[in-house]
């Protein structure tokens, strides 16, 4: 969750872009993290794309929610046996304190084995 205030809003008084960004990017991110943790194996992981869109302005506390964590196990198996990179699509959809979406992030993620030294 992060919430608007002065430091954090654009000329329109609403939440800046970057700061909902920050907020839906963790909310796929801290998924990712947790799944290569749990491999026991040395995995990268980079952002390689996103898109976004902003229906409503974001005011109050606006919280980011991702439910495609699924798709992480698949991919980070497939790097770990083929050895080759993957790509997948995570969305987070950020919701005012109304239950109003007021934005969507897609974030295209890309894992690869790490290689030894």
């Amino acid at each position: 969750t992060v919430t608007h205030r002065w430091i954090n809003q654009n000329p329109f008084n609403s939440m800046f872009w970057a700061v909902q960004g920050m907020a839906a990017e963790l909310s796929t991110g801290a998924m990712m993290i947790d799944q290569i943790e749990a491999t026991g194996k040395k995995i990268s992981m980079l952002v390689a794309n996103n898109k976004a869109n902003f229906s409503k302005k974001a005011t109050g506390k606006i919280t980011f929610t991702c439910e495609d964590g699924h798709l992480i196990k698949e991919a980070l198996e497939k790097t770990i046996v083929t050895g080759e990179g993957q790509t997948i699509w995570m969305k987070s959809v950020g919701v005012n304190e109304d239950g109003v979406v007021v934005s969507t992030f897609d974030f295209e993620w890309t894992v690869r084995l790490k290689q030894k030294k």
